[in-house]
């Protein structure tokens, strides 16, 4: 493996940046916990997003000048079909997100080849019925590609993937099949669901943060991506910072990296075709050999790393 190549930016940028909305509605809980649908508590939590977090955070960006990209799970798409043709009536960019917000892999392993096709097809499907388009960009829920994602997504058109976390920069990723998707990293210190989200017995971390002290951190991160000549890639999600604190406290950094004159701040559509037009070599990451053994240690290997060592080295 070898690191990502350094970004020429455009024109006189030396950084760049995006802020990105994950539009997931109902799916994020129905995916994990299908009896939420009898929970109407924890429906009224999640349709806040497209209902009345998403016109909230829309009037902001119209009032910076700043267009996003929104990730949007068809099955979003399908209960909120206004909410979804009011970011295109915005200017912004749609990207697919799954179809119910499946989580593709975890602790117990990855979902078949086949499954994961059926589901990036029926997340097409539904975007291309009711916003009319068919996406350049995708993002894994939670962030979980398989091994098989690169390919799956380049045999379907896309342009750019933005799941993984190995880089500052955008890249070539390889999908072993001679040909790349541009893949545009993030991260989890650069998403709010780890700030805000709090929903008792299904998902977050139990923590509700100060706004300003979670934008604060935000501002850290960009300043030093800045000054790395790096790409700045947030993640919100209407539901949450679609709340009126937390709105305003974004409000004010997105006014901040916008007022950069040495940032390029776009939707990560323009910023994957600007990597591609550089003509980066691919690079991949290779599935590591797992080693045997319940806990994966070598035959007649110790835990202990004193009993591994050789007398020569005591």
């Amino acid at each position: 493996m070898r690191p990502a190549d350094p970004v020429r930016w455009p024109g006189t940028a030396t950084s760049a940046a995006a802020f990105c909305f994950d539009v997931d509605g109902e799916s994020a809980v129905l995916s994990v916990q299908p009896r939420a649908a009898e929970r109407l508590s924890v429906l009224s939590h999640q349709v806040y997003g497209p209902l009345t977090g998403l016109p909230r955070l829309l009037r902001i960006l119209a009032r910076h000048g700043v267009r996003s990209t929104f990730f949007v799970p068809g099955h979003t798409a399908h209960r909120h079909p206004d909410a979804v043709r009011a970011i295109v009536d915005g200017g912004h960019e749609i990207a697919h997100h799954g179809y119910l917000h499946e989580p593709l892999a975890g602790p117990d392993g990855a979902v078949d080849e086949r499954t994961e096709a059926e589901i990036l097809d029926r997340g097409l499907a539904a975007l291309e019925e009711v916003a009319g388009v068919r996406p350049d960009g995708y993002r894994a829920p939670m962030w979980e590609l398989t091994h098989a994602s690169p390919r799956l997504l380049a045999e379907r058109g896309f342009l750019y993937d933005s799941s993984l976390m190995d880089a500052d920069v955008p890249y070539e990723l390889d999908t072993g099949t001679g040909t790349s998707i541009v893949e545009i990293p993030v991260h989890w210190g650069l998403d709010d669901w780890e700030q805000y989200c709090y929903l008792p017995d299904i998902s977050g971390t139990g923590l509700i943060e100060n706004p300003f002290k979670a934008v604060e951190m935000w501002r850290a991160e960009f300043e030093a991506m800045r000054d790395d000549h790096g790409c700045f890639v947030l993640t919100a999600h209407p539901f949450l910072s679609g709340r009126p604190g937390r709105a305003a406290a974004l409000d004010g950094l997105i006014e901040h990296v916008a007022s950069r004159p040495d940032v390029w701040l776009a939707p990560l559509g323009e910023i994957a075709r600007h990597v591609r037009s550089l003509g980066l070599p691919p690079r991949a990451i290779p599935r590591p050999e797992v080693l045997p053994g319940p806990h994966r240690l070598p035959p007649h290997a110790s835990s202990d790393p004193r009993d591994n060592e050789s007398e020569d080295t005591r």
